[in-house]
């Protein structure tokens, strides 16, 4: 695994976790732990839930030299991105907040983001994919990973893996989806649209437009040109031909060389929609807390409830199996004993009085059995074994019990669900108090 450090703009390796950042952590360590996380115990009573992420991911697309990377060091606050990188030595790269300014390879990314790991499906990614870890604390970036993607052409130009099937699935991983369009360069690259397209049919909600560099535009008269053409071409893809279309003008305030713009700039608006997405993926994941934690609650007392069926059927089938058992003993053991009293010797070994008070309790199976003629005794003898037979047989079919959980197992199930329903629901009640205090104050909270 290759890694190689470079100086921060922060070194402050220890830093105070913003109240959104440390949510998403306490609400991604409640499932992940090893010992008492919801992902252990609802495997315990045979429930699959998947473990929240911790930060949400923005996945920015577009023509080369469409301003992605330049964006990301505008938002971070560091030049963590080479701007203008040749096409053919450009990958996807995954930026993100962490303790120490470092880059990582492929291997040690999909080590990173074992959830990406689906990417080495795609032949050649991996060997363009890295990773930058940044001690920025700037806006939001604690708590969000962008990941840049290569710029986009057209015509015969080849990448070393299928760059659009990739930026197709990375888009179902992604919360967000920025899509940057240049007004000098390629802006209608049939590539981007045809991409946009595809993700449009799955993530319409996730999918934002801009138009990046807008100072560069020229005029405004330029400016709306470049507009217009975006959308005429966008209206033409069936998919994308919709109403409320919304593309802001976007520049790097920075980048302007010091010349006055008249452009509006509406990058601030790219931070509001991020810090948006950010509250709604708080929201839903302290939702799906409280929800999975219901989940497992009736998955115990659906194992309580069939486990004391269980129990219950298994006495039944004790029974059963029990009085079965003894007829299928019971009449070879008659005629057994009725045999032996017929012999002298029972009488030397156990005393006249013990036989003739077994001869008087035998009285009436001996009576009918001598109502049986002596050509039909044998029969009858045949027909005892095999009735005694079934009955033995029968018993042990009765007999066959279900599992049932042990004393301990039953004790677990237990403290799960008293866990779930006191702990981590009490623990998902402080969260959502402390992120709604962010919002309203604590005084107005009930």
């Amino acid at each position: 695994m290759s890694k190689k450090q470079r100086i921060s703009s922060n070194p402050t390796e220890k830093v105070t976790l913003s109240l959104n950042e440390r949510i998403l952590r306490e609400c991604h360590g409640l499932y992940a732990d090893s010992d008492k996380g919801l992902v252990s115990m609802a495997k315990s009573v045979d429930l699959a839930l998947l473990t929240p992420r911790n930060k949400i991911t923005v996945l920015l697309i577009g023509n080369h030299s469409a301003g992605k990377s330049s964006f990301i060091n505008w938002y971070v606050e560091e030049h963590v991105q080479k701007a203008g990188v040749a096409i053919e030595t450009q990958g996807f790269t995954f930026v993100t907040s962490g303790k120490k300014r470092e880059t990582l390879t492929g291997n040690a990314t999909l080590h990173l983001y074992p959830h990406f790991k689906p990417l080495q499906r795609f032949e050649g990614v991996v060997e363009y994919l890295t990773t930058e870890i940044s001690t920025s604390k700037q806006k939001k970036f604690s708590v969000i990973t962008f990941i840049d993607t290569p710029g986009l052409v057209d015509g015969d130009m080849l990448y070393p893996f299928d760059v659009d099937k990739t930026i197709e699935w990375l888009g179902n991983m992604a919360d967000l989806i920025f899509v940057f369009f240049d007004p000098i360069g390629q802006a209608l690259c049939k590539r981007t649209l045809n991409i946009v397209e595809v993700l449009n049919r799955k993530h319409g909600d996730r999918l934002r437009f801009y138009l990046s560099k807008a100072d560069t535009a020229g005029t405004e008269t330029d400016r709306q040109r470049v507009m217009m053409q975006i959308t005429q071409e966008l209206c033409k893809r069936p998919g994308l031909n919709k109403t409320g279309f919304d593309m802001p003008t976007i520049y790097i305030p920075s980048m302007t060389s010091g010349k006055p713009v008249r452009c509006e700039n509406q990058i601030e608006d790219v931070c509001k929609t991020v810090e948006k997405t950010i509250g709604q993926t708080i929201q839903n994941t302290l939702n799906s807390l409280e929800k999975d934690c219901q989940k497992i609650a009736e998955a115990v007392d659906e194992k309580l409830r069939k486990n004391a069926e269980d129990s219950s059927y298994n006495l039944k089938a004790r029974g059963k199996g029990f009085v079965f058992g003894c007829f299928g003993l019971t009449l070879p053991l008659l005629v057994l004993v009725m045999w032996l009293m017929t012999l002298p010797v029972i009488t030397k070994l156990i005393g006249s009085e013990l036989t003739e008070m077994l001869k008087s309790y035998l009285m009436p199976f001996t009576d009918l059995w001598y109502t049986v003629p002596e050509d039909y005794k044998m029969r009858l003898l045949i027909a005892i074994l095999v009735l005694s037979v079934i009955l033995l047989y029968l018993s042990r079919w009765m007999t066959r019990l279900r599992d049932t959980m042990t004393r301990k197992q039953i004790k677990r199930l237990v403290e799960v669900q008293n866990y779930v329903t006191g702990h981590v629901k009490n623990k998902k009640e402080q969260l959502y108090q402390e992120y709604l205090t962010q919002s309203i104050g604590s005084t107005e909270l009930s």
